[in-house]
């Protein structure tokens, strides 16, 4: 076995030592539990190439100056955790501004959701009939109402609470003496979209200015890449009905609606 210098001054009680000899090796355990391995076989000098060792002393030497205590540290956290029965106990770094915030964009999502529905339910009239943007209408108001989920959900998560507030009566008509129908709400459903990404954008902003980590990852992961989307995925469609007018052209785009074929 093969020592180098460095090491004597090491007890063997206290290392772990490894002698690279070539191939073939034994593993062996000293009284105190401490394992080293012996290679069987020498090289062409006759010796071993490479010594490994591992020494109690160097792993318990601190590397810091500072050192983390943390029965001290959690005396500050253990005073802010608190003792009144309607107060959220999970709630850590989340602000009122961050709440209340929150709760106004679940309201956004709302009555976005309630517009979308309005829609639906014009298009499905039977003097209407253009079931295609029915079923597109229905399913935009479904997702939005999804996203005021997932915000409700998020405000009870950081320790808020969410608090509904009123909508307003959406537009029942939305014919146009010039655009047509199908036009009129579709411009109007891609107006509401980019509001949405510019009330998502704000509260963004918000999150950042209060080095609110997790809000800032919740907004991106989940809403603006989403949000962008939509926004092409209307525009097309808007560029689409100018192009057909509103007589027969109208129904040729609700019916490959219907059918999932319109491009996006």
């Amino acid at each position: 076995m093969l020592l180098s210098q460095s090491s004597s001054s090491i007890p063997l009680t206290e290392r772990l030592l490894v002698a690279h000899s070539g191939s073939g090796f034994n593993a062996l355990r000293n009284a105190n539990g401490f394992s080293f391995v012996r290679f069987s076989k020498k090289n062409d000098a006759g010796r071993g190439g490479l010594v490994v060792l591992c020494s109690k002393e160097a792993r318990n030497r601190p590397t810091l100056d500072a050192v983390f205590e943390p029965f001290e540290e959690v005396k500050k956290e253990l005073l802010l955790v608190p003792t009144v029965p309607q107060d959220s106990l999970a709630r850590h770094k989340y602000t009122d501004k961050s709440e209340a915030a929150i709760n106004e964009q679940i309201n956004v999502e709302y009555n976005v959701s309630y517009i979308y529905h309005a829609m639906y339910a014009y298009f499905d009239r039977d003097n209407v009939a253009l079931k295609g943007l029915a079923k597109f209408f229905k399913n935009s108001s479904e997702e939005e109402r999804q996203h005021a989920e997932k915000f409700m959900e998020y405000q009870n998560k950081r320790g808020g609470k969410v608090k509904l507030q009123s909508m307003l009566m959406p537009l029942s008509e939305f014919d146009h003496a010039e655009k047509g129908d199908a036009l009129h709400a579709m411009e109007l459903a891609l107006s509401l979209e980019k509001l949405n990404n510019e009330k998502l954008l704000n509260l963004h902003k918000l999150a950042n200015d209060n080095n609110d980590a997790h809000l800032v990852d919740f907004i991106e992961s989940e809403f603006l890449t989403e949000q962008v989307e939509s926004i092409r995925k209307f525009s097309e469609y808007v560029a689409q009905l100018r192009r057909v007018g509103k007589g027969h052209g109208v129904w040729h785009f609700d019916q490959t609606l219907l059918n999932n074929a319109v491009a996006a």
